[in-house]
């Protein structure tokens, strides 16, 4: 597009040219993908709701958490082991945590403590022989406290490390087998969600007005119910909650609203669903790999015995609910519904896609190189071909070295490039062309009938009609002349090369002693009447009459030779014919400048 442009080119409208194939199969396959294509569409607008402007939810969550459980432990006191009963309520076994989260306890280790020395548990970063073997004043991140540089009795022949902490230290040692905490399976917990869309100014929650305070979560009897039993959950995620609690895991809670706003088809109710969110695969289940399912923490209650200050280190197992809340709310909006109409209409393109790949493979010459005699597929090809001629049309780049050239004697017309030129047209092969196919709708308005008059004499612009007759071979004709008619060229050496071309390949009578040419090239009456076809007022002097005949006569033998357009404005004219157009048009100093490129 130009740079710049005249003011009557901004109101101007362009489209494109279509080409219509009436076609039984052709067309049957374009309104079955279109049907199909249809189809899709509207299920697609109805089922996913795409005439609805869509909002993500702000969502709120709180949770309350109920249960009570018996712990039995066994106690040493005095020498005797001794069975302690201990009741957890909901202040004992739940922790609050930041987020939409809660925990549970399920399993715990204590450890009475209080401030001293003492030796740390035995591993391999504190065994020790000797003093030498603990650094005064040196602690570890893993450590329980800070060394004070003296190697002491653990337990029997284990030596350890000094430490100053709390006394004595934690004990590495597994989880309690089973959980002390496996009633917590019948734990259930209530979950309020309050949600809110802003854009839609509509706001709701999971608890309904009229909610029964005595209902438990089921999938199918009571999927609206907010309260869930903790084993319940397990169970439909297909785990053990006795397993779990040993040593803990992370469990997710999810609620989905999905909700329709519009007032005639209103819903909006949460749809809730579990999954296991800790890596439930990993094989290593020891206490002390990072790789095992397990969730973990620990915390201390302090009191004072005897004005000494104490405290009991529990390091609690458990399971931590993260509840996860996601959806969005849509309502309708005509804006929404235009735009996804817009962009579901270029589906429909599809089966124009669909249908030019058939034309263009079953078109090609791979194509037809691999079909046999007398199948359908040959017949295939061939209507395809027609179809993808009056299709398409190739071009090439309009570069000046552009050259085609026509020989009588072949079907097709050769290609050459100037460039590539070191010799005469006449000996050099190019690439083949297929010649167009001929459209003789500008030919039936030549006044082909009509008998050019009788010459007047002193008139040399009335001329008699060319023979059918072959001429003879003169002695003068170049070498490379097929017809013996073509003479040497006058132009300089350097571009002599474009005019050393013969009507033909090989020998053979010139094409100008045919009746075609000399009716639709060499009639003046034919030519005066294109020229006047084209220029209705034309005034034809006697000075002008040759010079435009000339040329108008080469473009017609270069239409008729050439065919397309395209071809005929790079196409150049045999010697034979160049010399015997200027014979009958001559110009008065005898000088002509030759082929000239139109770019």
């Amino acid at each position: 597009m130009p740079a710049c442009c005249i003011y009557s080119d901004v109101f101007q409208y362009e489209t494109n040219k279509v080409t219509r194939i009436e076609s039984m199969n052709y067309g049957t396959i374009k309104w079955l993908l279109h049907m199909i294509v249809f189809s899709y569409v509207s299920f697609a607008l109805v089922k996913d709701k795409l005439y609805q402007r869509k909002e993500p939810l702000i969502s709120s969550v709180h949770t309350k958490v109920k249960g009570v459980a018996e712990v039995r432990e066994e106690i040493l006191e005095n020498g005797i082991k001794k069975e302690v009963r201990r009741v957890f309520d909901t202040a004992d076994y739940t922790f609050l945590l930041q987020g939409n989260s809660f925990f549970v306890m399920t399993n715990f280790l204590e450890t009475g403590q209080k401030q001293g020395r003492c030796p740390e548990h035995p591993d391999r970063r504190t065994h020790c022989s000797s003093d030498r073997n603990c650094k005064e004043g040196w602690m570890d991140p893993q450590s329980k406290g800070i060394q004070t540089g003296r190697c002491v009795v653990y337990e029997g022949n284990h030596k350890t490390c000094e430490v100053s902490a709390w006394c004595p230290t934690e004990a590495t040692k597994d989880a309690p087998r089973p959980a002390l905490l496996t009633s917590a399976e019948n734990f259930t917990v209530l979950i309020k969600n309050n949600i809110d869309f802003p854009g839609h100014n509509y706001t709701t929650r999971n608890v309904l007005p009229d909610f029964n305070t005595s209902c438990i979560f089921h999938k199918i009897q009571d999927p609206l119910c907010p309260i869930f039993r903790l084993g319940d959950i397990f169970r439909e995620t297909g785990d053990n909650f006795s397993e779990m609690a040993i040593q803990g895991g992370i469990m997710g809670i999810e609620i989905h609203w999905d909700c329709n706003l519009d007032s005639w088809f209103h819903h909006c109710r949460p749809k809730y669903s579990f999954r296991r969110l800790d890596d439930r695969t990993a094989n290593d289940s020891s206490y002390m790999s990072p790789r095992s399912p397990s969730y973990n923490f620990r915390y201390a209650k302090y009191y004072k015995e005897n004005n000494v200050e104490k405290r009991t280190l529990i390091k609690v197992f458990g399971i931590r609910f993260d509840i996860l809340v996601f959806g969005c709310g849509g309502k309708f909006d005509v804006i929404q519904l235009i735009l996804n109409i817009g962009s579901t209409l270029s589906y429909f393109g599809l089966a124009t896609v669909f249908i030019d790949f058939l034309i263009n493979t079953y078109s090609s010459k791979c194509c037809r190189s691999h079909v046999y005699p007398y199948c359908k597929c040959c017949a295939c090809c061939a209507v395809n071909e027609y179809y993808y001629r009056k299709k398409c049309e190739s071009i090439v780049e309009p570069k000046p070295t552009l050259k085609y050239v026509s020989f009588v004697d072949e079907l097709h017309i050769r290609r050459v490039d100037q460039q590539l030129l070191g010799r005469s047209l006449q000996d050099v092969k190019g690439e083949k062309v297929p010649r167009p196919l001929m459209d003789f709708t500008d030919l039936s308005r030549l006044p082909l009938s009509l008998q050019d008059p009788t010459p007047i004499p002193g008139q040399p612009e009335q001329i008699q009609l060319l023979s059918a007759e072959a001429t003879t071979r003169p002695g003068n004709s170049p070498g490379w002349c097929q017809c013996g008619n073509c003479l040497p060229s006058q132009l300089p050496e350097r571009r002599r090369s474009l005019e050393e071309l013969c009507c033909r390949k090989k020998p053979g009578a010139c094409i100008t002693t045919s009746e075609p040419f000399g009716k639709l090239i060499l009639s003046r009456r034919a030519l005066q009447f294109l020229l006047l076809y084209q220029e209705p007022l034309l005034v034809l002097d006697v000075e002008s009459t040759n010079s435009r005949l000339r040329h108008c006569a080469y473009r017609c033998y270069t239409t008729w030779r050439f065919g397309s357009q395209d071809l005929a404005d790079f196409g150049i004219l045999p010697s034979c014919c160049r010399w015997r157009i200027r014979r009958e048009f001559p110009k008065s100093d005898g000088q002509y400048s030759g082929f000239k490129s139109p770019y």
